[in-house]
C-alpha cells in the first residue's frame, strides 16, 4: 500500500529540486527526514514538508506505523512556468520563466514488519 502527498506549483525549478530528491528515494522516512532537516537547499524544505504530510496520511488516515515506514516513490515533475516580462532596449522585451515543480512522496510500509 503506498500512501502519498503531492505539492503543485512549488516554486522551485524541477531540475534544482530533483538533485536533492534523489538523496532520499527508496530510505527510511527517518532517515529521509534528517538527510532534508540537514541540507540548505530551498528544495529540501519543500521536499520535507511532503514527506511529513505524507507520514501523517500514512498514521491518521490509514492507521500505520510511523516508525515503520519508507519513501517507496519519490518525483519531481515540472509544473506550469510563471511568465514575466523584462523590458529590453529599443522597445522590446524578453520573457522570463520562473520555473515550477509538482512534487509528489510515496510512504509504504516496510517488507517483513
Amino acid at each position: 500500500m503506498k500512501v502519498h502527498a503531492i505539492h503543485k506549483h512549488a516554486q522551485v525549478s524541477p531540475q534544482k529540486a530533483r538533485k536533492v530528491i534523489c538523496l532520499i528515494r527508496g530510505k527510511d522516512v527517518q532517515e529521509a527526514e534528517y538527510i532534508l532537516r540537514s541540507l540548505p537547499h530551498k528544495s529540501a524544505r519543500l521536499i520535507l514538508k511532503v514527506l511529513l504530510s505524507a507520514k501523517a496520511n500514512a498514521i491518521h488516515n490509514f492507521e500505520l506505523d510511523g516508525d515503520s515506514l519508507k519513501v517507496s516513490e519519490a518525483i519531481i515533475n515540472m509544473g506550469t512556468p510563471w511568465r514575466r516580462v523584462q523590458p529590453r532596449g529599443m522597445g522590446r522585451a524578453d520573457i522570463i520563466k520562473k520555473r515550477t515543480s509538482h512534487i509528489l512522496v510515496a510512504v509504504s510500509p516496510k517488507e517483513g514488519k
